[in-house]
């Protein structure tokens, strides 16, 4: 069975059909970790007694013939920013490094409750906080595709994880694009959820207000099937909208015929790669060819998204790392006093991004500045939450270029953080907003890196932006085999 090739659906299928079993899966999945991880970096700890519970549970009921759940001997990766009870969980950071977590998050006990067999936690940025997944405090990921370049950031580790064949789906979180674009660099499907639609729960915060959970997949159904397992209303999050949830998978194979797309013309301008322009314009081609009305149109204040969101990012990262002092839990060293135990504390377990973001966050609300920076930045956020009203107002999706650009290399950004903060140019809107959004391949670029195409769908309107997902992926054939570069 070549790993390689699996989707969340033909691994059910499988298991379902004793054509394999789920510890079988997870002994080869294990097999390749072991074999091909060590020079990506995708994971931090596995959890193989864990695993193997699960995978025994799994079998057992398929001896049975009993009824299978919807992931069924699945083998999934989780981004350590969720809790994972007994399991090590670190954010990717040193002040965390040997945090045993007490509970389940609720995304991981609904994956668990469903069938899904978890290999193991994976890298990403610390605390979510960077674009590239070189802000680990246990060292980088690199991109499958290409291990000279990064695989995107925050949730690098999980897209990392697909693209590599080390597993078949995986969990990733989004607070400015942390899902999207990696999955945009690494040629997988990733898609982020209305914010409210996953329970964040158990979610190591980085920015309350803008942090969505969310998942990876090979295929745009990968995505539809985990989505339907994580969604829905949870009493442990007061953050979650209590909307029904229809069934994804119907949305998958649709038509888009009379359905509008919107093009907005300030994702197109200045800094945008050529290649990476020519095939998300394929793909809007695609749709329109497919039936669907192609619609030019404005977002005004899309200029401004990028310093409105390291403002408000930064001020709610300040507040919510604010509890990593060496008291509770965690890292902690000792001092002369309480000061400089905070102070050595934080010095030793936070890395240099984190601390960045900290100070930022702490200037921007302090007294003086709060008025300048923080209120104008919600304030500037709410125009940018009028701006998609009104573009929803005309059109059913958005079509955007994910990333201004392919995959770049390790080490070319980390020393410019202005440099690296533009690579989420194209998706820090949507999470401001709260809107759903997915990234999937389009195209590759001549030195045969993916190009990823955004779609972006109005609240709660997961369904369509899947369906035009399907559609797109259908046409260009991105179904592709994947071949990992070595």
């Amino acid at each position: 069975m070549n790993l390689d090739l699996l989707t969340v659906e033909s691994t059910r299928t499988a298991v379902l059909e004793k054509q394999t079993t789920a510890t079988a899966l997870a002994d080869a999945f294990y097999a390749k970790i072991e074999a091909d991880d060590p020079a990506i970096g995708a994971y931090l700890t596995l959890c193989k007694d864990r695993a193997y519970s699960q995978a025994a549970a799994i079998d057992a009921l398929a001896d049975k013939g009993d009824a299978l759940p919807p992931l069924a001997g699945v083998p999934i990766a989780v981004k350590d920013v969720f809790t994972t009870k007994g399991v090590r969980t670190t954010a990717a950071s040193k002040v965390l490094g040997n945090f045993i977590a007490p509970y389940d998050a609720t995304v991981v006990s609904r994956l668990e409750d469903a069938g899904a067999v978890i290999l193991g936690k994976t890298n990403c940025d610390e605390f979510a906080m960077g674009s590239s997944n070189e802000n680990s405090g246990f060292g980088p990921v690199r991109n499958p595709r290409d291990h000279s370049r990064v695989p995107g950031g925050s949730s690098g580790g999980s897209a990392a994880a697909i693209a590599a064949g080390t597993a078949v789906a995986a969990i990733g979180s989004d607070t400015g694009g942390s899902i999207r674009q990696p999955a945009a660099f690494c040629g997988v499907v990733g898609l982020m959820p209305t914010y409210g639609r996953v329970s964040r729960y158990g979610l190591i915060a980085f920015a309350s207000s803008l942090d969505h959970p969310g998942p990876f997949g090979k295929t745009v159904k990968d995505a539809a099937l985990m989505l339907q397992v994580l969604a829905g209303r949870d009493p442990l999050d007061s953050t979650t909208a209590d909307v029904p949830v229809p069934d994804y998978c119907a949305y998958v194979g649709q038509p888009v015929t009379g359905l509008k797309v919107g093009v907005p013309a300030e994702y197109f301008g200045e800094g945008l790669d050529a290649e990476v322009r020519a095939a998300v314009e394929s793909g809007i081609q695609k749709l329109a060819k497919a039936g669907a009305e192609v619609v030019p149109l404005s977002l005004p204040h899309t200029p401004y998204a990028i310093p409105t969101y390291y403002v408000i990012a930064t001020a709610e990262a300040s507040s919510n790392l604010a509890r990593y002092d060496g008291v509770r839990y965690g890292l902690r060293v000792e001092g002369k006093s309480l000061a400089e135990m905070y102070r050595r504390t934080r010095d030793a377990g936070f890395g240099a991004e984190v601390k960045r973001r900290i100070m930022l966050g702490t200037y921007v609300l302090s007294a003086g500045y709060y008025d300048a920076y923080y209120l104008k930045a919600q304030r500037v956020r709410s125009l940018l939450a009028r701006d998609f009203d009104e573009a929803f107002a005309k059109v059913d999706v958005l079509v955007t270029p994910t990333a201004p650009t392919p995959a770049f290399k390790l080490g070319e950004k980390i020393d410019d953080p202005l440099a690296m903060y533009l690579a989420d140019i194209f998706t820090v809107t949507a999470d401001l907003v709260g809107i759903p959004g997915i990234s999937i391949p389009c195209g590759k670029s001549r030195e045969g890196l993916p190009i990823g195409m955004q779609i972006l769908g109005k609240h709660f309107d997961e369904g369509t932006v899947l369906r035009v997902a399907h559609v797109v992926e259908h046409a260009l054939a991105s179904k592709m085999v994947y071949e990992i570069s070595s």
